[in-house]
């Protein structure tokens, strides 16, 4: 195993607690940024380029039919592999928005189209649950089960909000374990199906989900209840019948006291390396651990850390995710005075199976960059222009990095939501948004809605607001109430729109204008003229 270090490039504030990192089509993303997606992105989707120990985003758009996808953290993910000609995708479940608001959606993520210059455009739509619906939650797992030919995802665990009937003054915004429930979901259908096992008694979240074929290993969590951190370790069984599915569940030993740990699978097989995560709420746990699934069950034997390094071992917090292929992304916030200037410290760590002492690097992989041309000869210069070179390689290969994400071109938006949903039938759309008032240029045009603890902002478009009313508001600075909170007719007898006198037009004046022509005549001649036209 080894242990490098990164430097993100000017990127290093999009990582944060929470964020998932996704391997669709040989590829590695990011998602769940801090706070809402910027202009620069705004699916808040990232490309991850890793090479040469620096640390690079690229901004990933969506193709036209998909769904709105916002920054969720702590959502649960799983892995779908391609099969019967449906694409490699993500299922996407839950976690909190940057207004600490719970998602209850399951988004489907899935590649669309690749230009010519390796650009990815990605899909994602919102898949229709009926039935036992899970609500909304965070820290949970979702996997993938096969059995019989069929598939179906398996959602356990996570927190959520308390109900609105046990909701005080103090504890308005605590949240609590939701119900030690299973839910099966079919993806054919968009069928789902609450299970109560007696072998899972307290809810845990934040806990690690390992498959294989039929079933579910479900490893260590934290349980809020009793603020404990057991070292469980349960095996669910999934038979998709042609009924219905049949649910088991066993208790087996040997389980390891962890939370919000990475797993990262190695080799073809099932074998993961469990890294990171915490065993208590101030203690982190610097252990490793080599998991195996096979036919039998499940095999956890320690295996040798990397060499930790001091901001490492110090830290009381770190996290990260799975780079694929036993390699791990973990980062760390920086600490210090003066505080330096990046807010967290990024490393690369891998493992490599017994035999691979002379493989090739792994964050060659991730980048997906062919690396054939630094080692072979000089080619011509008529040669060296385009022949045998994709687009996005003449860019690295020039030291340019056109469309990479930089984040100090950007504004921080996480405040203003100009990409929130304002209302129950906003209009606004980041994927198919034009200009609708002539004042807008790059995002759309909003007002401040007075009502409401704080306030909120709203899209001028979704309150039929003319273009002249929005500037007589913003003229005069004075409140305004969206239609929820008492519409325009409330708006008008506070703010009536203001008489604007007419305008004075003032004739301009000629600069090079030619006087009339005048004739000089003498008394004789004009005598002579009334006698000719008399």
């Amino acid at each position: 195993m080894s242990l490098q270090s990164v430097t993100a490039v000017n990127c290093a504030g999009v990582l944060q607690p929470g964020c998932s990192l996704l391997q669709l089509d040989g590829d590695v993303f990011l998602f769940g940024q801090k706070g809402w997606p910027k202009r620069a992105c705004p699916t808040g989707v990232f490309k991850v380029r890793l090479k040469k120990g620096e640390l690079r985003l690229r901004a990933i758009s969506f193709s036209n039919d998909s769904c709105y996808l916002p920054p969720l953290r702590c959502p649960a993910v799983t892995h779908l592999e391609a099969l019967d000609g449906d694409p490699d995708c993500y299922f996407i479940h839950g976690g909190r928005t940057p207004n600490n608001e719970l998602s209850a959606s399951l988004y489907l993520l899935s590649p669309d189209s690749r230009g010519c210059n390796r650009k990815v455009t990605l899909q994602c739509q919102e898949k229709e649950l009926t039935g036992e619906l899970p609500g909304a939650r965070y820290g949970h797992t979702i996997s993938v089960v096969h059995s019989r030919g069929k598939r179906a995802c398996v959602l356990f665990g996570g927190r959520s909000y308390r109900p609105p009937g046990e909701r005080t003054t103090e504890n308005w915004n605590s949240v609590v374990d939701c119900p030690p429930q299973v839910y099966l979901i079919d993806l054919e259908f968009g069928c789902c199906s609450a299970y109560t096992l007696p072998e899972l008694t307290d809810g845990q979240s934040f806990h690690l989900a390992l498959t294989r074929e039929d079933c579910v290993y479900i490893l260590g969590g934290h349980t809020l209840s009793s603020d404990s951190r057991p070292p469980r370790l349960f095996r669910l069984k999934v038979e998709l019948l042609l009924g219905s599915p049949m649910l088991s569940c066993e208790t087996l030993d040997s389980g390891l006291s962890l939370t919000s740990a990475i797993a990262t699978r190695i080799g073809p097989g099932y074998e993961y390396i469990v890294l990171g995560g915490y065993h208590s709420e101030t203690q982190k746990r610097l252990e490793c651990s080599r998991v195996i699934l096979d036919e039998v069950g499940i095999h956890i034997e320690p295996t040798e850390p990397p060499p930790w390094t001091s901001e490492i071992s110090h830290s009381r917090t770190w996290f990260g995710g799975s780079l694929g292929e036993g390699s791990a992304l973990i980062g760390v916030p920086a600490e210090g005075r003066p505080a330096p200037p990046d807010s967290h410290y990024f490393y690369q760590v891998s493992f490599k199976l017994e035999g691979e002492g002379d493989a090739e690097d792994a964050t060659q992989g991730c980048s997906q960059e062919s690396t054939d041309f630094e080692d072979s000869a000089p080619l011509e210069d008529s040669e060296e222009l385009y022949f045998s070179r994709e687009p996005y390689e003449l860019e690295d290969s020039s030291g340019e990095e056109g469309d990479t994400y930089n984040e100090e071109d950007e504004e921080d938006e996480s405040q203003t939501g100009y990409w929130v949903k304002c209302c129950l039938g906003c209009q606004v759309d980041v994927n198919t948004w034009e200009p609708y008032y002539s004042t807008e240029l790059s995002r759309p045009a909003m007002i401040f809605c007075s009502r409401g603890e704080g306030g909120h902002w709203v899209h001028a478009q979704c309150m039929d607001l003319s273009e002249i009313l929005l500037m007589q508001l913003s003229q005069n600075n004075s409140k305004y109430y969206c239609l929820n909170h008492g519409g325009l007719a409330r708006q008008e007898m506070q703010t009536p729109p203001r008489t604007a006198p007419p305008l004075k037009r003032i004739p301009m004046k000629m600069q090079h204008r030619k006087a009339p022509i005048k004739l000089k005549m003498t008394p004789a001649k004009k005598s002579f003229l009334r006698r000719l036209f008399d």
